[in-house]
């Protein structure tokens, strides 16, 4: 899909690049566990968990979001072809949208919209199914975990690469915009955004409270 394919390639172009965590700091939850609850309705979602168990026994043991992710994702999407899977993920964002996003993040979002920064989402959360909610906010870039699709455009259940929290985030960072790139701002919410502030000149961890 084009536009998420320029959301992801977007250069910084001289502008100070300020990177936001998308779950949790964006958005009061995570919204790829919620994408997944509302495609697949109570029934599904129901059962769904219920196959799930070992993989949430083996979480919480190795704490490893990655394999779990990939454990839901086999569970709920193995299977579904790419082009309804971005029309169900744009009918998400609109329908959670006013009950979803942090006002005061929104705020701070569009502050630095107006002036004139580059604005990366960097998240754990798949592309596919946040490209609406970045398209919406207007972000110049989006960096996140990618699905693989198969040769009929199909879920395999993989992904294309680590699971981008943690360190994965800052080499994603860098790989968009050069090992020596300066990040001006960067917000997020949990362990797996440390690194990510770490790097930004100025780091606002937990810094959005507010609830539509």
């Amino acid at each position: 899909m084009g536009i998420v394919q320029d959301l992801r390639q977007s250069k910084a172009k001289g502008r100070p690049i300020v990177a936001f965590d998308f779950d949790g700091t964006l958005t009061i939850r995570d919204s790829f566990t919620e994408f997944l609850r509302w495609r697949a309705g109570p029934g599904a979602w129901a059962l769904g968990l219920v196959k799930l168990a070992p993989a949430v026994a083996a979480y919480a043991r190795d704490r490893d979001r990655g394999r779990i992710k990939a454990a839901s994702v086999k569970e709920f999407l193995q299977g579904a072809d790419r082009q309804t899977l971005e029309a169900e993920a744009e009918q998400f964002a609109q329908d959670v949208w006013p009950r979803f996003m942090r006002p005061d993040a929104l705020a701070v979002w569009n502050d630095w919209g107006e002036r004139g920064a580059h604005r990366v989402i960097v998240t754990a959360s798949p592309t596919t199914t946040v490209a609406p909610f970045a398209r919406k906010l207007g972000a110049e870039a989006l960096l996140g975990t990618e699905f693989v699709f198969d040769t009929d455009d199909r879920i395999t259940g993989a992904f294309a690469g680590p699971n981008c929290r943690g360190e994965e985030k800052v080499r994603r960072l860098k790989a968009a915009y050069g090992n020596d790139m300066t990040l001006v701002a960067a917000y997020g919410d949990t362990s797996g955004d440390t690194e990510m502030l770490a790097m930004a000149q100025e780091p606002g961890f937990r810094v959005f409270r507010q609830k539509p």
